[in-house]
């Protein structure tokens, strides 16, 4: 409760007041919830109360998360609300020299917070013992199947004690992680809290343009937009980098993050648009998902994402904790496809935007070599083969469509 009082929380957000009685009565939980909603102290706070009592300087719990920023969220999290129990998290990924986590491991760290290619690793060379876990999280489970790392969180679920309590959270449930949950939770408590649309708290608006004057497009909304803080998405590496730099050159003060940036360079990257030093920054969707910046004003959508849930995920990094934001994003005819999907989910047509005084008849430049394509460029992170763009005939298998029940 000390460390509730200082990180200043004052009520409880829908998704804790639902998971957290459960949590503490030992159930397994599948968690659905719309970023921003306060998930992460869902399932903290139950394991900091249950590790209060018991064996100290043994991991008893393990968290398991897609990427590096995820993990040095809820790293963050579970140190203010550990305050003064003595309590200690330690994070394991990649990108990183791996002796401090081999340390963190001997000392016996009593929450691990994991990425799982490198922990697998240590586990492999005898570093880790797993013999006393007590709970696992398995956070933005469909993430990481997206990211290719489902047989891997399935050999971390055999490294564990089948004796466990297991929480699992996913944004959406293809039927792999149907799968997994089915068979690794036992009788589990399943709790929904609305994922299936965009926060309320953000406004839409898509920016209709030719595909050769996206970036003179984007540099003339920048113009007249208020950039204190804002997040742009880009579909690959090569083209967040190129857009990166293109902000730079017109006076802006921005940052990047994208997986061809070395771990101390994402960090820095994180740090410096947290703190308002840089006030844009370009990012793949490797910070779509885990990526807490409380003050983010606008998203905007540099590439269409390919699936509804990803544009949702995108545009949940504003709008957050109730706060208003906007989210903005530049299509090209191949994009209408999504965007007629986007519609059907939110119910009602999403407003086109256009700016005064640009020049939407420019002529294309000649091609360059080698240049990088848009809507056929391979994602970021991604182990799979990219897919189609989905079509209106796709709805109905579309991951945020409604199920029915089973």
């Amino acid at each position: 409760m000390a460390g509730i009082k200082k990180a200043g929380y004052e009520a409880a957000t829908p998704i804790q007041e639902a998971a957290i009685p459960a949590a503490l009565r030992g159930r397994d939980i599948i968690g659905t919830a719309q970023t921003g909603t306060g998930k992460t102290a869902a399932f903290v706070l139950p394991i900091l109360n249950r590790l209060l009592e018991g064996q100290r300087n043994v991991t008893r719990a393990l968290i398991v998360t897609p990427t590096r920023e995820l993990a040095e969220q809820i790293h963050d999290v579970v140190k203010a609300l550990a305050a003064g129990t003595k309590l200690r998290s330690a994070t394991i990924y990649g990108g990183v020299g791996p002796a401090p986590q081999v340390k963190a491991l001997r000392d016996g760290a009593e929450i691990l917070i994991v990425c799982p290619g490198r922990f697998l690793d240590l586990v492999e060379q005898g570093h880790a013992r797993l013999a006393k876990i007590e709970v696992l999280v398995l956070d933005e489970a469909d993430r990481m199947f997206d990211m290719g790392f489902l047989p891997d969180v399935k050999r971390i679920i055999k490294a564990v004690p089948a004796q466990r309590q297991t929480m699992l959270f996913s944004a959406t449930f293809p039927s792999e992680v149907e799968f997994l949950a089915s068979s690794s939770l036992k009788n589990p408590q399943k709790i929904a809290m609305g994922i299936s649309r965009p926060a309320h708290t953000v406004t839409h608006a898509l920016y209709p343009v030719p595909s050769h004057l996206k970036s003179q497009l984007l540099l003339a909304l920048l113009k007249k937009t208020d950039t204190n803080s804002v997040l742009i998405f880009a579909r690959t590496k090569y083209r967040a980098q190129k857009v990166s730099q293109q902000i730079e050159r017109a006076g802006h003060k921005v940052t990047s993050l994208h997986g061809d940036r070395s771990q101390g360079q994402r960090q820095s990257a994180l740090k410096g648009f947290k703190d308002g030093t840089h006030q844009i920054m370009v990012a793949t969707d490797i910070a779509a998902r885990g990526l807490d910046v409380e003050s983010i004003s606008h998203v905007i959508n540099y590439d269409m994402p390919d699936t509804a849930d990803a544009y949702i995920h995108r545009i949940g990094r504003t709008g957050r904790a109730q706060r208003t934001g906007d989210a903005f994003t530049l299509v090209t005819p191949d994009d209408n496809d999504m965007i007629r999907i986007l519609e059907r989910i939110m119910g009602n047509p999403i407003k086109r935007e256009t700016i005064e005084g640009f020049d939407y008849t420019a002529a294309a430049p000649p091609r360059a070599a080698g240049e990088a394509r848009g809507r056929g460029a391979p994602r970021e992170d991604s182990r799979r083969p990219p897919r189609a763009a989905p079509t209106p005939k796709s709805y109905g298998r579309n991951r945020l469509a409604p199920r029915k029940s089973r």
